[in-house]
């Protein structure tokens, strides 16, 4: 008698978590192949669309109803952190459309089904700020604006976009969120940078287009963990909403990070020497050594904050309530100082690999630019949210954004 005898052979089960860093990890190789080209192009080449799409990675915030993960942030923090060790651009629209598409949950049904209804895999576009006009008529607004920086656009089959809220004398009583077919927007061309080019976050432009009340929601409602939606037992739509601004963007920047050690670490393992000095191996040299602990060091810090971050929005979620005040401020400050940590790691990698580094060929010049833009994404201004962080651990009432 043998052990499978005896002994059922069972296929271990992979959780949902598992199966999407996994398939994240996986698409290493094709999004390192095309990370030039993304920036050639200006946009995410549609090589790696597809396979974000069918390795199901456009849909790791959507509900569960429609076939989405409905997955928490430490994985949605995971996922991004390994896109971006391969292609900044490409971990920042995959970042940018879940964000959005996270923000379906909390509006009725039928505009789920709406969005989500014929393509349930479908990627997303939206900018927050309500950079647009809105005329109050019967059963919703006419909406003209311009949102720039529209990540995930040029491959969204709808936007989430900011609005000023009017009441019928035009007066502006409040913001709110929007969804918009991409079929009733254009793209204006306006995305000329010299890092993260290959996001494609051009201008959406919207021209006197209907948007049904349904498809609106208060800003204030959504900061508050109010939502439209049928469905209240679904906690993850209920995550505090500024921290999770906040968080998802320093997913790609510690990919990005942990990207330009592992290039480094690749070329000191080569036994490279050091230009115009007696080092034959450039690891022999106690500044290679302090410089890579150092960087080493300063990821694992941004690491352990995100991450807490994250755990925090989720374990406030799961307990079907919002972060106290603190909490959202730190979160914020978390983030900023995530991504503060992450520029000076690159930095010091950038001292030990020497300038070799800033040749075009050497993808550690992309990552350092790629990574110096999206690491000041306003919503991460470090001293800004120093501020806001401040001001409520003093208990100071007045703040220095609407954001917290």
């Amino acid at each position: 008698m043998t052990i499978t005898d005896t002994v059922p052979l069972t296929t271990p089960q992979v959780s949902e978590r598992e199966r999407l860093v996994t398939a994240a990890r996986a698409l290493g190789p094709l999004l390192r192949t095309n990370a030039a080209r993304a920036e050639a192009d200006r946009r995410v080449p549609e090589e790696n669309i597809d396979a974000l799409r069918e390795a199901g990675l456009f849909d790791i915030t959507k509900p569960a109803r429609f076939g989405g993960a409905e997955e928490n942030f430490r994985t949605f923090l995971e996922v991004s952190l390994e896109l971006g060790q391969a292609c900044g651009s490409t971990a920042w629209v995959t970042t940018l459309s879940n964000v959005t598409s996270f923000f379906v949950g909390a509006y009725p049904e039928s505009v789920q089904q709406d969005v989500l209804g014929p393509d349930p895999h479908i990627a997303t576009s939206g900018v927050f700020t309500p950079t647009s006009t809105s005329v109050r008529v019967e059963g919703g607004y006419r909406v003209t604006g311009r949102w720039g920086f529209a990540s995930a656009s040029h491959h969204a089959g709808w936007a989430n976009v900011g609005i000023p809220l009017t009441n019928a004398d035009d007066d502006v009583t409040g913001a709110a969120s929007a969804w918009i077919p991409m079929t009733d927007l254009s793209i204006d061309d306006t995305w000329y940078v010299a890092g993260m080019s290959g996001s494609g976050s051009d201008t959406l432009v919207a021209d006197d287009v209907f948007v049904p009340d349904a498809r609106i929601l208060s800003v204030t409602d959504m900061m508050e963990g109010r939502t439209a939606s049928e469905f209240q037992d679904e906690t993850l739509y209920h995550s505090s909403l500024v921290p999770v601004l906040a968080l998802v963007l320093v997913g790609p920047v510690l990919g990005m990070a942990e990207g330009a050690y592992d290039a480094v670490m690749s070329t000191l393992q080569k036994n490279k020497p050091i230009a115009y000095s007696f080092y034959q191996r450039s690891i022999d040299a106690p500044s290679t050594q302090l410089n890579m602990a150092e960087a080493r060091s300063l990821i694992d810090q941004a690491r352990l904050l995100a991450f807490r971050s994250a755990d925090e929005i989720d374990a406030a979620a799961d307990a079907g309530g919002q972060m106290p005040v603190v909490e959202r401020a730190r979160a914020r400050m978390d983030a900023a100082r995530a991504a503060h940590l992450c520029r000076a790691a690159v930095e010091l990698l950038l001292n030990v690999s020497g300038a070799g580094s800033f040749a075009q060929v050497n993808p550690l010049q992309r990552i350092w630019r790629d990574l110096e833009t999206s690491s000041r994404h306003a919503f991460i201004n470090l001293n800004i949210n120093q501020e806001i962080y401040g001001r409520a651990l003093l208990g100071i009432d007045e703040q220095v954004s609407p954001f917290v």
